[in-house]
């Protein structure tokens, strides 16, 4: 199991960390989040064709770049620290469906199209769907099935969090193709679904604590920066032992998935454990963020309400912290 990144991953969040520094400020991510597509297009392009981080799972005998979930997850964080709306969350979970349950035809016809850049997601249920309404390939479990949708009727579900883009799927003239297990497909996507959330939730956390320590710094009280006082500096340092406890817990998690030698039934654990633990901090980092801002915290202009509702969004996309805790078997 790995504790800390090797050379090549720091190397990738890096790389990640610089371009959204970029291109992804938070003008960027709002302008994004209310756009007809609800993402920035351009910056999907070159994460994906410069970066290659749809292809990063993808292995390299179906045009991939043949690495593992985990390098995925360190975008993954980087991209919630940013709260840039992409595509990568939806695509990656069908995928790695795709790679659990599908016929080996499905993927050569398939896999490569999504290493290229071309969005993906799965409906598990008959909810609303992440990237529904955009996806090129449309996925779905049927019963026992995994199957392939085309012409379905999407309807944009409008969301609290502007940047998570949620449609509604109308399959009744839609035809349906049976590609492989979906029981095979439906547990490996909820699993690297639960993991992904965790890892966007750790970058997030990561956000909003450098932002309330910075604000700390900078407010004055009393003739006083208000992050000399004591009960504020507690504050902090506890939510610092959180994210860094949630970032220990997904990279276990991720490298548990990404690790075909590991148990199961360990890999499964470490996820809930993971998400419930990484999902709560995020909302924990959230609240804290918000509060400790004062009043431009609640106005429209900050990004304050940009954390909250993403922290608030993931808890429910993949399962709430609660039944993560639920699903460890102790």
């Amino acid at each position: 199991m790995q504790f800390e990144l090797s050379e090549e991953q720091a190397e990738l969040a890096a790389t990640v960390r610089g371009l959204l520094e970029k291109r992804a400020d938070s003008a960027a991510v709002r302008a994004a989040s209310t756009s007809e597509t609800g993402y920035d297009e351009a910056l999907w392009a070159t994460l994906c064709e410069q970066i290659g981080v749809a292809a990063l799972g993808v292995p390299e005998e179906y045009d991939g770049v043949g690495v593992s979930f985990f390098e995925t997850a360190v975008v993954l964080e980087e991209l919630g620290r940013t709260i840039a709306p992409s595509p990568l969350l939806a695509t990656t979970v069908a995928t790695e469906a795709l790679l659990a349950g599908a016929t080996d035809d499905a993927r050569k016809r398939l896999l490569p199209r999504i290493a290229a850049g071309e969005i993906a997601t799965i409906a598990l249920d008959d909810g609303p769907v992440l990237d529904g309404d955009r996806a090129e390939i449309l996925l779905a479990v049927r019963g026992d099935d995994l199957v392939e949708v085309s012409g379905a009727t999407a309807t944009w579900a409008e969301s609290m969090d502007q940047s998570v883009r949620l449609a509604r799927l109308d399959l009744s003239a839609a035809e349906l193709t049976v590609i492989g297990d979906g029981n095979a497909a439906r547990a490996r996507a909820e699993l690297v679904g639960a993991a992904a959330a965790a890892a966007l939730a750790v970058g997030l956390s990561d956000r909003a604590l450098q932002m309330t320590v910075g604000y700390l710094k900078e407010r004055v009280q009393f003739g006083r920066p208000i992050g000399s006082f004591q009960a504020l500096k507690h504050r902090m340092a506890d939510l610092l032992a959180r994210v860094e406890m949630s970032r220990s817990a997904s990279w276990a998690a991720s490298y548990a998935l990404a690790d075909t030698d590991t148990d199961a039934a360990e890999a499964a654990f470490l996820t809930h454990a993971a998400a419930s633990y990484a999902l709560e901090t995020a909302a924990l980092a959230a609240s804290e963020c918000v509060q400790l801002h004062g009043g431009i915290a609640i106005t429209w202009e900050h990004d304050a309400h940009l954390v909250f509702k993403r922290a608030h969004a993931l808890g429910q996309l993949y399962g709430a912290p609660h039944r993560h805790r639920a699903a460890v078997d102790l």
